[in-house]
């Protein structure tokens, strides 16, 4: 598959839409994961079922245009996310709810936004700027609407933390737009995995173990590790290389929309009419952050991605 700029994006922009879906998904399942599971056992258990679901498509695993520093790259992506992205959002969800935890991800586009312009030289469009001004003021409005409950017994840390983990996201995407240019989605997806797997199986080894087993708690995990980890990470790969690090990390502002819908569904806590209007204004800030845009990274032709 040759990923030049006359692609149409519409089709990228689609699988960001699920991918976000789906990590707005997973707010709500590790919240369910962690009733009964302690954090380490999670994770692990996360990282190893989406280890073992590459081992059914290894074949397209491949390495061949290995350049000097892509370790370096590899290293950094794999640290910041899932290593340390996953430690500090699991203890973030600790001390505040689901949706307020998905709200914070809204400051995560700024974030990329100035590490693209910065080692990306992405120079972010005019309307960019503007979608992502008026999503973040939607999300922050969002957040202040949420009240506390015995689900965020400390929601000032709790979204400390999750904005640490979203300074390690935008890490995380910077190295991962670099790699992109020569690895394709499943690929990075599946370092991710493995690496993961080995990074949390001391920790996982340390926590003390569960003395049943719940239904529940354990399709949680399931879908964490499944249809999330290999899912939503393989999706959003994808959709990072055939678009702009800053433009695909704006659909990030849907993620808090979604947590909130989902958590109206799965946990009945419905939306007020504020936060509807504060959902939609978020909308609007994507959807004026993506008029337009033209892919300012350099491709080489003869890059293939598959």
């Amino acid at each position: 598959m040759n990923t030049t700029s006359q692609s149409t994006p519409w089709f990228a922009y689609s699988i960001l839409v699920l991918a976000m879906l789906l990590w707005g998904s997973s707010f709500i399942a590790l919240k369910i994961a962690f009733s009964h599971y302690s954090m380490w056992l999670v994770i692990f258990a996360r990282m190893l079922i989406a280890t073992l679901c590459f081992l059914a498509c290894f074949r397209r695993i491949s390495f061949r245009q290995y350049q000097p520093g892509d370790l370096k790259l590899f290293f950094i992506m794999v640290l910041c996310e899932p290593c340390l992205y996953f430690i500090f959002e699991s203890l973030a969800l600790e001390h505040t709810s689901a949706a307020q935890a998905g709200a914070v991800t809204a400051l995560y586009p700024a974030l990329v936004t100035i590490g693209a312009w910065l080692f990306l030289k992405e120079k972010p469009s005019k309307l960019l700027l503007t979608g992502l001004v008026i999503a973040f003021i939607g999300a922050l409005w969002l957040t202040f609407l949420s009240e506390k409950s015995e689900h965020a017994p400390n929601p000032l840390l709790g979204n400390f933390l999750e904005l640490i983990a979203m300074v390690l996201a935008a890490f995380y995407t910077i190295a991962l737009k670099k790699l992109a240019f020569r690895y394709n989605a499943i690929t990075l997806t599946a370092v991710q995995s493995v690496a993961g797997t080995l990074f949390f199986l001391p920790f996982a080894l340390s926590s003390d173990l569960p003395t049943q087993i719940e239904l529940e708690p354990t399709l949680a995990i399931i879908y964490l590790g499944s249809i999330v980890t290999c899912g939503a990470y393989g999706l959003y790969n994808y959709g990072v290389s055939q678009l702009s690090a800053n433009s695909a990390s704006t659909f990030v502002n849907l993620i808090p929309v979604f947590t909130v819908i989902l958590a109206a569904i799965i946990l009945d806590e419905w939306l007020t009419t504020t936060q509807l209007v504060a959902v939609i204004l978020i909308l609007t800030g994507v959807i004026i952050g993506q008029q337009k845009w033209q892919i300012k990274a350099q491709r080489k032709p003869e890059t293939d991605l598959t």
